[in-house]
């Protein structure tokens, strides 16, 4: 057995592990807070209790989120040094300040505001309060920002210089920090996040208004969730042909092993719907294709020229069957997503949003449909990239620790059973958050009362507390 390699694999699956799990809490708090935004805006403008009570109510679990989000990065940073020392002293002086920077203008940010965003509306007035709620919003995605142009640089290295000592030494941070993959896997990444929430937020409200129709709240985050899946799904569509063009330009390998296209087409390379790679015989079997759509998509022509993994030395070309499979997830719940916002918008139109249970029974079922399209996303992007950490430049092999393979599969062993025991726990407890009722209290008060269709709250002669102003606002 070869130790060294079983060790790479390992440190890799322990990465993998852990960032898989880290990137679902981000990916939900990046558009949880942006909704929170939206929420406590329209609730300033329009003093609908309805969106004060949603901010609230989405407030507590954006809390628990991004705190879980906090503690599953900060372990998994430590793998640099532990299992990556390698790669961390070659490539450190590039990743190493991007990092820092993350932490100086986003964490920084999104730590210092937040603790007025959940407790401060009372204190420091709606102006403040307010701002504070964007300011936490911008952080997220400024850290997303740096997090991203990191991992961009990995893919499509730019503006550096190698010393002597292989060591990558910056030489325009422009360059670095927007490297050729980082814009487009920035829209990408930011809508898949929007996404993942809207989809989040409208599984929560189909559950609510399964069990009564006639909630206001629940008939508003579900609204607000079918507009954005309506909406932003063909952007996100858009966003992703773009990154896969982009992809195609500087990493064709990942394109071919994503295609499953084990041979190089002269012309009319054909689109693999389906199919079981065979990496050792170098074919796809089974495959359903249709022909010459495969280069219209990558191409723009049905006859351009496609190539496949027998262009590149076997040492060079990544894994086929995880991209293969990981892409066509990805995709196809992009097409499901899109399926369901349509519905919602012909819903809309003949009136039945709030009412079509079968809607809202698809809708709860989609409900985790962005966690598992971003995962399958990174996996074919992480994946794809292998052999290399540094694309082209820096191997895998090359980057890891001189570690012993039984030192890392324990490490592995016990992640494991912490992160289902403790993010099991956090993830149950999410789930608790979203199954409470979203109501405004108010409704519940007048409920008690003989006279709550009038919509004055009862008096003293009732025996039920007078709310101030007498009124409820209906």
């Amino acid at each position: 057995m070869d130790y060294g390699q079983t060790a790479e694999l390992l440190a890799r699956i322990q990465f993998a592990f852990t960032v898989s799990f880290h990137f679902i809490f981000p990916a939900f708090s990046i558009g949880t807070a942006s909704y929170l935004a939206v929420l406590n805006g329209l609730w300033l403008w329009t003093r609908d209790p309805a969106y004060l009570k949603l901010f609230e109510y989405w407030k507590t679990i954006f809390a628990v989120t991004f705190a879980m989000g906090v503690v599953s990065g900060i372990v998994m940073s430590y793998q640099f040094g532990t299992n990556w020392s390698v790669f961390s002293e070659r490539a450190g002086a590039v990743i190493g300040p991007l990092m820092g920077y993350e932490v100086l203008t986003a964490f920084f940010l999104e730590a210092g505001f937040l603790g007025i965003m959940l407790f401060g509306r009372k204190r420091v007035g709606d102006g403040l309060h307010m701002a504070a709620v964007v300011v936490v919003a911008i952080g997220t995605l400024i850290s997303a920002t740096w997090i991203l142009s990191v991992n961009s640089w990995m893919h499509t290295p730019a503006g550096f210089s190698i010393d002597p000592n292989g060591n990558f030494v910056p030489e325009d941070w422009w360059a670095i920090v927007f490297n050729p993959s980082f814009p487009y896997r920035l829209v990408h990444t930011v809508l898949a996040a929007f996404l993942t929430t809207a989809f989040a937020v409208g599984a929560v409200g189909a559950f609510h208004l399964l069990r009564d129709r006639s909630n206001r709240q629940a008939r508003t985050m579900f609204s607000m969730a079918m507009w954005m899946a309506a909406i932003v799904t063909p952007i996100q569509i858009f966003a992703g042909d773009s990154q896969g063009l982009n992809t195609l330009e500087h990493q064709p390998a990942k394109i071919a092993a994503m295609e499953g296209h084990f041979e190089t087409y002269e012309s009319g390379a054909p689109l693999i719907l389906f199919g079981i790679p065979n990496e050792a015989e170098g074919r796809v079997d089974y495959q359903v294709a249709i022909p010459k759509l495969g280069s219209l998509i990558l191409t723009h022509s049905l006859d351009g020229r496609v190539e496949g993994l027998d262009a590149f030395p076997p040492e060079d070309r990544p894994p086929v069957t995880i991209p293969f499979f990981a892409f066509r997830i990805m995709v196809g719940i992009g097409f499901l997503m899109l399926g369901v916002g349509l519905w919602s918008l012909v819903a809309r139109y003949r009136g039945t949003l709030y009412s079509s249970r079968l809607l809202h029974r698809a809708a709860i079922v989609m409900g985790p449909s962005g966690f598992v399209a971003v995962l399958a996303g990174w996996f074919t992007t992480e994946v794809g990239r292998q052999p290399f950490t540094v694309y082209g430049l820096l191997r895998t092999s090359d980057s890891i620790s001189p570690i012993a393979a039984p030192a890392v599969g324990a490490s592995l062993t016990a992640f494991v059973i912490v992160y289902f025991f403790v993010f099991g726990a956090g993830v149950f407890y999410l789930l608790r958050l979203m199954k409470r009722t979203p109501v405004v209290e108010e409704d519940h008060e007048l409920d008690k009362g003989p006279i709550r269709t009038a919509g004055i709250t009862p008096g003293p002669a009732q025996e039920e507390p007078i709310r101030e102003g007498g009124m409820h606002a209906n």
